[in-house]
């Protein structure tokens, strides 16, 4: 798999400096994330691709039958060429750390690559992630940072569901964090300030490395 397998932006990561992967929600685009990841991790290098699927003209990263109805033959085509994408980018960058953002859809698939190989990501934001299944998960999470962001009364994403799904990632040794807000799908300021102060980490360290 090589480095354009997907349309999408990218801005090289300079030397020691962390790599962020964006992934947009249904249609989106690869631009649609990219001024909330300078605000979160600014001057980290940035690869958003934009999704291979078209609902009705609305890119997406992997087909569905019905809202939360998705097909797992297409979802799992996705994730490994996701997977192979978000690799190839990290051996040409070479970078301090692999950071994963992702908005509805766009969280799910960041999700089912984390599943499919755990030690890609450093750490992980999921705003709005919805997956229906259980998931099965190749390994361990163990201390791996994975922030959830979700809404208690969001009509795509049920709570209950969210919380099924920080119970596997618990239960694979993730250390994950969920912040609650009391709206839908929407993503407001709250889990906005919620991610900066996860993703503190890498944006100090970057900050510290700047000439």
């Amino acid at each position: 798999m090589t480095t354009d397998a997907y349309p999408h932006e990218a801005r090289p990561a300079g030397a020691g400096r962390p790599l962020v992967f964006l992934f947009h929600g249904t249609g989106g685009d690869e631009t649609q994330l990219l001024g909330l990841a300078d605000e979160l991790v600014p001057g980290a290098g940035l690869v958003a691709p934009r999704g291979d699927v078209s609902e009705h003209g609305a890119a997406r990263f992997f087909r569905r039958a019905a809202e939360g109805v998705y097909d797992m033959d297409d979802l799992a085509r996705a994730t490994d060429k996701m997977r192979r994408f978000v690799c190839a980018h990290v051996e040409a960058a070479a970078p301090s750390a692999v950071l994963g953002l992702g908005y509805s859809n766009g969280a799910n698939i960041l999700a089912s690559v984390v599943f499919a190989e755990p030690a890609l990501f450093d750490a992980v934001v999921l705003m709005h992630p919805l997956i229906p299944f259980a998931p099965q998960i190749a390994g361990e999470l163990t201390d791996r940072p994975i922030l959830m962001t979700a809404g208690r009364r969001d009509p795509i994403c049920p709570p209950e569901l969210t919380a099924r799904l920080e119970s596997h990632l618990r239960a694979a040794g993730a250390a994950v964090t969920v912040d609650w807000h009391e709206g839908g799908h929407e993503v407001r300021p709250g889990e906005i300030a919620a991610a900066r102060r996860f993703l503190a980490p890498w944006r100090e360290t970057h900050a510290e490395e700047r000439p």
